[in-house]
């Protein structure tokens, strides 16, 4: 256990910690704000071809689930042979139904030492973990824009997480028909989706609002760059002809 904590914190809270201290250091106007901005977009740049991928695979198992549906229905008293036509129609469409998971599960171990970063790196003693190149600034101004200090929790920033995540989820949704009176299995389907598109924003406030605020203005730039990332990608995509 002790070898993976020593791994983990060289290959990622370490060099993201410098990363931060680095643009801290040289952006003009010191701002510990700006810093986290640009460290997370250049932590999206880094992962870009990754969340294409999940993006993409995303996208097209969304707008698989009128058919997915129609199989559940179809064999819903024969599991096995479900799981068969389930299996042939993934690969029919190219799909890898998990093509979504590996990229976010990737992302997760960043998450978990940028929370290290924001929370502990505004310590004194954390500046011993400074590369011999990155200069130690003593001790960090951690408010962004001369307005929100980004140490300490901040429930705006909690709520416009909340709200970025919202509209980032809606993008993901595809345009369906309106299930029809006595279609259980797609009116159900319909109703989980609506559900889980509240719930995501809701739960994200709800973590982030005890948090430091860096936290939250991590996860909104995330956000931010990938309703962008979505847009650019959705868009050649729809653009391409059949």
């Amino acid at each position: 256990m002790e070898l993976l904590i020593n791994i983990f914190n060289t290959v990622l809270y370490q060099p993201l910690f410098n990363a931060l201290i680095l643009l801290y250091e040289y952006l003009p106007g010191r701002d510990f704000g700006i810093a986290v901005v640009v460290l997370t977009v250049v932590i999206r740049l880094v992962l870009y071809p990754l969340m294409a991928q999940s993006i993409k695979s995303q996208k097209a198992l969304s707008e698989l689930q009128p058919k997915i549906q129609e199989i559940q229905q179809k064999y819903k008293d024969n599991k096995e042979q479900q799981s068969k036509e389930m299996m042939g129609l993934y690969q029919k469409e190219k799909i890898n139904p998990f093509g979504g998971c590996l990229p976010l599960l990737i992302q997760l171990p960043i998450l978990i030492a940028l929370y290290r970063v924001f929370w502990q790196g505004l310590q004194p003693e954390a500046m011993s973990l400074l590369y011999n190149f990155v200069p130690n600034p003593g001790t960090i101004n951690p408010t962004f824009l001369g307005l929100v200090n980004l140490g300490e929790a901040s429930l705006a920033l909690a709520v416009l997480a909340g709200i970025v995540q919202f509209f980032q989820s809606k993008m993901m949704i595809p345009k369906t028909k309106k299930p029809k009176l006595g279609d259980k299995t797609s009116q159900f389907s319909d109703m989980m989706q609506k559900q889980m598109l509240y719930f995501f924003p809701i739960f994200t406030v709800f973590i982030l609002w005890r948090l430091p605020a860096a936290i939250a203005l991590y996860w909104v730039v995330t956000a931010l760059f990938s309703i962008g990332q979505q847009y650019l990608i959705f868009k050649k995509t729809y653009a391409q002809p059949n």
